[in-house]
């Protein structure tokens, strides 16, 4: 198989997983291919062919990871520590002060270590208007599932996600389904 000339492989050992992925997606008209799920088309026609067949928990753990991933890049993707201390002006010390006070949401990565979803900053700058109380609402739930409340659809909002519906100022409606979140029947 010739490798893209744009592209060229780095080793041979490449090779079977290029000729997997162009086989599996043989038959995907192009315009899926373009699209924002080809990783997950990707993950169902691949996985049973590349992952250890000795670990039965591998393709689990595959998509919690491009689930993080998913999570992390949701409006604006995620910043570091620095970053955020950047963007709000104040020191990383005081970024994760407020952290650890439930004023801003951070979730841990291996070997990236804490990383803060850029949404709770507005363009201005400024942290999302009802973010602490929100964050306090779900203080029982650990950090990643508050991120995924935040930028998922909401049966108690509409199918609306709740950061839609904070930043239309709708603070009271984002508490309620907060305080739902997790309970059998809650989105």
């Amino acid at each position: 198989m010739a490798a893209h000339p744009s592209v060229p492989l780095k080793s041979p050992a490449q090779e079977p997983l290029v000729r997997s992925v162009v086989d599996a997606t043989a038959d995907v008209p192009a315009e899926q291919l373009q699209s924002a799920k080809v990783l997950d088309l990707l993950i169902e026609r691949l996985a049973d062919k590349l992952l250890p067949t000795s670990d039965p928990l591998a393709k689990a753990r595959l998509r919690g990871h491009l689930a993080m991933r998913e999570l992390l890049n949701a409006d604006g993707g995620a910043l570091t520590a620095s970053q955020m201390a950047d963007v709000l002006g104040i020191s990383r010390q005081a970024v994760d002060k407020r952290r650890k006070a439930g004023q801003l949401l951070a979730v841990a990565l291996p070997r990236r270590g804490l990383l803060y979803p850029a949404w709770q900053i507005t363009e201005s700058g400024a942290p999302l208007g009802g973010l602490v109380e929100v964050l306090a609402e779900l203080r029982g739930h650990d950090p990643w599932a508050r991120a995924r409340f935040f930028v998922t659809g909401n049966d108690r909002l509409g199918g609306n996600r709740p950061l839609d519906v904070l930043r239309e100022g709708a603070l009271e409606a984002v508490l309620e389904a907060a305080r739902g979140f997790g309970e059998h029947g809650a989105a």
